[in-house]
């Protein structure tokens, strides 16, 4: 490193799975890095998202990740290709995001001195499937992750206070946790739309996993079809064959085959779905802060999702929409027919989910926050190279 580095923009390196998933969850966070001054460097599988990320104006660095298995060639190349990219570029600060990329990135910069912040996005399949193969890997990321999430240099995001509060069990350090809801949604571009006509219409977006709830939703579905009631189901979202927990393209054609039930394909504009769907519903088990409900509540839709970790922070019982037991298709069908039923509840939960999102929720808001937490770090960072390559004093 020399002293020049001092003086250039400083460097920001996302490292994500796929390129999707950081076009999905991390896009305004970086778009308000790069607004501040940051220079945005990406690493991540390279799929479909190349074109986007680049237009952007962000670096995109193609890496070896896998996804789903657990290979531990596959793991150490993934390390090695982190490593050939963090001495290629010399980073400010490194922002991990999600479980994996913070074990494989934080073994990656075991002997770094850059800032790292690792986002715990919601503790996924490990943490909430009852699988042997789950609980397994639980045992192995209790013992891992204090080690390496109180290392010197790491910082950890959460995004809800329940992930907070696990990895304070886990064995975390208050003081090195930030909590910011969500990575923030476009506001100006996702507006309040009105309801459209014809029968009440559900929607669902989501990668199709058991434990997004898609099954308890197409069960809840089924019988409020049975019970008379004309409600229509729009799915928005694709089996991943990379999580266990994913549902067969087999059983997806199965549900659309039944009546009342759709399935949208890609949209670019996700408003394009809450023009033709009245609620919001995602009976999860577990999330960080999940975009879809955010994308839902910014377009005024009132929300009905499980009383789970990262869903009740967007939805708010009898505030912005309604609140389920885990894996409960009967209370969820209720959930559903108490909003079908009632036009000035589905208005008023609307409203109050597009204010959540104006007030605490916007791209603009959390951009700030995340901005504020990346200065400090490469502010530290910047200190410590003028400190070391400032004359020794006489």
């Amino acid at each position: 490193m020399t002293s020049g580095a001092i003086n250039r923009p400083s460097r920001l390196l996302y490292v994500v799975i796929e390129d999707w998933a950081f076009l999905l969850s991390r896009l305004p966070m970086a778009r308000a890095a790069r607004d501040a001054g940051f220079e945005v460097h990406v690493a991540s599988n390279v799929n479909e998202g190349r074109a986007a990320i680049e237009a952007e104006g962000f670096v995109l660095h193609p890496i070896p990740f896998k996804r789903g298995g657990l290979s531990p060639l596959a793991a150490m190349r993934a390390v090695l290709a982190i490593r050939k990219i963090e001495n290629a570029i010399d980073p400010a600060v490194v922002h991990h995001s999600a479980l994996q990329c913070c074990v494989l990135g934080s073994l990656a910069a075991l002997d770094r001195d850059f800032p790292i912040v690792n986002a715990i996005t919601g503790l996924g399949y490990i943490f909430t499937s009852p699988s042997l193969l789950a609980r397994l890997l639980k045992q192995g990321m209790v013992l891992l992750l204090p080690w390496l999430l109180n290392r010197r240099h790491s910082n950890i995001l959460v995004e809800n206070p329940d992930d907070r509060d696990a990895l304070l069990a886990l064995g975390a350090r208050p003081e090195r946790i930030t909590l910011i809801p969500g990575s923030g949604v476009d506001a100006d571009r996702l507006q309040p739309l009105p309801e459209p006509d014809g029968p009440i219409t559900i929607g669902f977006v989501g990668r199709l996993l058991v434990d997004k709830g898609i099954r308890a939703l197409v069960a809840a579905h089924d019988l409020l079809r049975t019970q008379g009631h004309s409600i229509n189901l729009i799915i928005r979202g694709d089996p991943d064959p990379a999580n266990p927990a994913s549902v067969s393209p087999d059983e997806v054609e199965s549900w659309i085959r039944r009546p009342g039930v759709a399935r949208l394909g890609y949209v670019d504009n996700i408003a394009t779905l809450w023009r033709t769907a009245h609620i919001a519903v995602l009976p999860s088990h577990r999330e960080g802060l999940p975009v879809a409900l955010m994308e839902a509540a910014a377009c005024g839709r009132p929300l009905v999702a499980t009383d789970a970790p990262g869903c009740r922070e967007i939805c708010i019982a009898n505030q912005t929409g309604l609140l389920v037991p885990i894996e409960d298709p009967p209370a969820l069908a209720s959930a559903i027919l108490t909003l079908a039923q009632s036009r000035e509840l589905r208005a008023r939960f609307g409203a109050a989910a597009r204010k959540l999102v104006e007030d605490k929720l916007s791209a603009h808001i959390i951009g700030r926050s995340i901005v504020e937490l990346y200065n400090k770090l490469s502010n530290e960072k910047r200190a410590a190279l003028s400190a070391a390559f400032s004359p020794p004093a006489r």
